[in-house]
């Protein structure tokens, strides 16, 4: 038995792309017209001077190793709840029905105001389930999660640029969003579990837009055109970005919702911080108010929420 392969990185494939240009204004079309070509092509992008810092960074994967190394009874104080907030165990989501079950562990939480109210307006969002312990993690997660959310901002701005639409069109509903955040752990993948297990197995996402901040661990796996399997190794100073299916369904398929997994085979644990932005629950997502009332489409309308309370219901078991 060994692990599921994947092809060594071609340089063309995902690209690197700097938005600094983007976040301070010098250059806005340029990036925009770069990443538009990648989300058309492969839907992955890998983005410098991004404007989180590496302290954040840091801190971020420091609080969240403490929390899946605890003692599993105080994971279970915060066990993921009805409104997907909280530890969600080994096993607890696959990504296909005939799939196995993944290996990975989850901690998810999302937005809090100031005060750490939270919206309770939705199946898939009401209170964070924050554990007594680490001392820190709380403000560590919240720091991620703020971080990327500018992040993914930023990025939506230059979508909607590259795609012809002004700037603000993919975020005029997003003051209170659905995004949701988490800490996934991987612990190391043993061979002998043969080529059909994964840490997470093959899939697209779900929502809008996807950012990551891998460690220095590896694993991600992207699917390239041809249907190879293609290796996505951490970038030094980089964050991973791509699109998710409610956006390639938002494009009319324009953008690409690209399948991706992870095999954790380097013997050690790997931890990512994701971020799965998405706007508010009303938010409809329709082909016709980007392309116009003509355009030719197979997707009706549908809410950001209604959609993915039925994906959510297909992939977590705790759901059924």
């Amino acid at each position: 038995m060994a692990f599921a392969t994947a092809k060594k990185l071609g340089h063309d494939l995902i690209p690197v792309v700097d938005i600094g240009p983007l976040r301070d204004g010098s250059d806005i079309a340029a990036v925009a017209a770069e990443i538009h070509r990648a989300n058309t092509e492969i839907g992955f992008i890998y983005v410098k001077n991004h404007g989180v810092p590496e302290e954040a960074l840091s801190r971020a994967r420091e609080q969240a190793l403490d929390f899946f190394r605890g003692d599993e009874s105080l994971k279970t104080e915060v066990k993921v709840s009805s409104k997907h907030r909280g530890w969600l165990a080994s096993g607890g989501a696959k990504m296909a029905d005939d799939a196995l079950a993944d290996l990975k562990e989850s901690f998810i939480w999302g937005y809090q105001d100031t005060e750490r109210r939270t919206p309770d307006d939705h199946g898939l969002r009401g209170p964070n389930r924050w554990p007594p312990r680490p001392a820190g993690f709380e403000a560590a997660a919240m720091a991620w999660f703020e971080g990327a959310h500018s992040v993914a901002r930023d990025l939506m701005r230059a979508f909607a640029i590259g795609l012809g639409k002004d700037g603000d069109f993919f975020s005029q509903n997003a003051d209170a969003p659905m995004s949701r955040a988490s800490f996934v752990y991987y612990p190391p993948q043993p061979e002998n579990l043969g080529e059909a297990q994964f840490g997470v197995g093959p899939h697209t996402d779900f929502g809008v837009l996807t950012v990551l901040a891998q460690d220095d661990v590896g694993g991600l796996q992207v699917r390239d055109a041809s249907g190879d399997w293609v290796e996505a190794p951490p970038v030094p100073g980089a964050l991973v970005v791509n699109v998710g299916d409610l956006l390639a369904r938002w494009t009319n398929d324009a953008y690409r919702s690209t399948p991706h997994r992870v095999v954790n085979s380097s013997g050690r644990e790997r931890v990512s911080l994701v971020l799965a932005y998405d706007p508010g629950p009303n938010t409809m997502i329709d082909p016709r108010a980007v392309y116009g009332p003509d355009v030719e489409t197979q997707y009706e309308p549908i809410t950001c929420g209604d959609y993915l309370e039925w994906r959510f219901a297909k992939a977590f078991a705790y759901r059924s």
